[in-house]
């Protein structure tokens, strides 16, 4: 499986995010659980990331968040 790449504006500058299809539906859920756009999502993820590239960045955001859905007693 390839990757996708999608262009976002972020801070007023244009960058990518390279991700597979999988994780591509799975950030647009998480945003959307939040009420928040992709984007929004993406340039909340940026603001945390320190000098980790952003597509590696929101992958570990996005299982971050599995695992602490994983932890969370039903």
């Amino acid at each position: 499986m390839r990757p996708e790449k999608r262009s976002f504006s972020i801070e007023g500058h244009r960058t990518s995010v390279s991700l597979e299809t999988a994780f591509w539906v799975a950030l647009k859920e998480a945003a959307a659980e939040d009420g928040m756009t992709v984007a929004g999502l993406i340039n909340a993820i940026d603001k945390t990331r320190g000098e980790a590239g952003l597509s590696s960045a929101v992958r570990v955001w996005l299982l971050e968040r599995l695992k602490a859905r994983a932890v969370r007693p039903s």
